[in-house]
């Protein structure tokens, strides 16, 4: 009597990509880098599960939910900041600090510069979604409350608005009345980079910050009022950054140098982006190693916690751990 050998296939764990929820923080001309950014999610074929965005982070953050490839948004930023057409705009919104105030100079005082909802008009790709039941991934827009002088996440209800109340920097633009008890400002005043509102969304929290640092020696001017206007903002939005890390971290944190350039600077969308190259690379090499299969595991699974220790990972999520495959 012969015998065959019985061959008992061992059962595997399917391969689960992670969820990856993105924040895109505010830092006006600076936030043009966001788009490099959208490149890399693109071009790695991977898409956020859900988005936030602060100010211009709001802004391209609402083109991306609403379905627009990172091509096509570079395509029309460069279509908008370099066509004679937008010439108002980028006038308004550009560094170019002495005709600005040569418009203040003649308005009552108790007028800011333009309203932001026309100029988004004017900017926005036709394409963008009207209302965010429209968008294609969910979106959370971060402003401030003037009366409740606290945070407010929009997530529902016209995208336009909610951009624009999100991006209503004081004494540039007038704030956004978006409800009858709601006057909204630039959600830079309260969370700059709002990774903390997608906790608990997603396997990893992606944050991309364009705040600025410091300046360093030598590179040193003497601004105009206006410019110490505008720059006090962003003093106070990188303080905020620096000690909501403290407390906080998100699971890839990207830091993009691009202090060189003033707020309003969108005359230099080129130079921007050039700046931002090495944080492209660096979110690119963070999320490839990402895209390594995961397995999930119970939190007081002590040898998951091992293994993810072993492999140099340092910020340790409870819920998943990451698994080295060799081929």
């Amino acid at each position: 009597m012969t015998s065959k050998a019985i061959q008992v296939r061992k059962p595997t764990v399917p391969a689960v990509r992670p969820s990856i929820a993105l924040a895109l923080g505010g830092g006006g001309a600076r936030g043009l880098a966001h788009i490099l950014m959208l490149e890399v999610f693109d071009e790695l074929g991977l898409r956020p599960c859900i988005i936030a965005g602060t100010s211009i982070g709001a802004i391209f953050g609402a083109a991306y939910a609403s379905g627009l490839s990172a091509k096509l948004i570079r395509a029309h930023a460069e279509e908008v900041l370099g066509s004679k057409r937008y010439g108002l705009a980028r006038l308004l919104i550009s560094a170019r600090s002495e005709p600005i105030l040569k418009i203040l100079n003649i308005l009552p005082v108790r007028s800011s510069l333009l309203a932001p909802e026309p100029l988004l008009d004017m900017v926005l790709p036709s394409k963008l979604a009207r209302d965010f039941a429209q968008l294609q991934i969910p979106l959370k827009i971060v402003a401030t409350d003037f009366y409740a002088q606290e945070q407010v996440v929009i997530d529902s209800g016209p995208l336009r608005s909610a951009i624009a109340a999100s991006m209503a920097l004081p004494a540039i633009f007038t704030p956004v009345v978006r409800s009858r008890d709601q006057l909204l400002m630039d959600g830079g005043l309260v969370n700059p980079l709002p990774f903390d509102v997608l906790a608990g969304t997603a396997d990893i929290v992606v944050a991309v910050d364009v705040s600025g640092a410091s300046t360093g020696p030598g590179a040193r001017i003497q601004p105009t009022a206006f410019e110490a206007l505008v720059a006090s903002s962003q003093i106070l939005q990188r303080s905020i950054v620096r000690e909501k890390l403290k407390a906080q971290q998100p699971d890839i944190y990207i830091d993009v140098e691009v202090d060189a350039f003033n707020v309003l600077g969108f005359h230099k969308f080129r130079d921007i982006l050039s700046a931002a190259e090495p944080a492209k690379a660096q979110l690119r090499r963070q999320l490839q190693r990402g895209k390594t299969p995961f397995l999930h595991v119970m939190s007081h699974n002590t040898a998951a916690r091992g293994l993810y220790e072993k492999l140099g990972f340092r910020n340790y999520r409870e819920t998943v751990v990451r698994v080295v495959t060799r081929t």
